[in-house]
């Protein structure tokens, strides 16, 4: 079996949400700070990575152009919320109000693109294209998570 973009990218929406589930069962403390940590990461590298080798190419195409808009969107979204979590006392209720509106958010925001931009995007790349993405995809994303665990 070949390695899609697509196979790529549902590697990193599973860490995603295994990270929002584990993050908002956490208690206080240096774990909830650690699980917060890995998904800020985790959010960060695959989003760069996703916008590069998928979102790019697609928005050059007619048919992709909202369905990209729309994603990029809901990225700036979910990076607004974690700029908010990042400053708050990460104690508190008002701390985990914003991590479940974070889970939510990124739950949605992974079944649409599971469910309806992976299915325009795959009509507008080919197999080929698919397979060479997916291996740009997975070398940016590793340089991002090195280089955001690094900061």
């Amino acid at each position: 079996m070949t390695d899609t973009i697509y196979d790529a990218l549902r590697e990193s929406h599973e860490r995603q949400r295994s990270l929002c589930r584990r993050l908002l069962r956490s208690s206080h403390g240096e774990k909830r700070i650690s699980l917060f940590t890995d998904l800020r990461i985790e959010l960060a590298a695959h989003a760069a990575a996703e916008e590069r080798f998928l979102y790019a190419p697609i928005l050059m195409q007619d048919a992709g152009l909202r369905p990209s808009r729309h994603a990029l969107h809901e990225h700036h979204e979910v990076d607004e919320i974690i700029e908010d979590m990042q400053v708050v006392d990460k104690t508190g209720a008002g701390w985990m109000a914003k991590a479940r509106k974070l889970s939510e958010k990124v739950h949605h925001h992974l079944r649409e693109e599971e469910k309806k931009f992976f299915q325009v995007s795959g009509k507008i790349l080919s197999e080929a294209q698919k397979q060479r993405l997916a291996k740009q995809y997975r070398r940016d994303y590793a340089r991002m998570v090195k280089s955001l665990r690094e900061e």
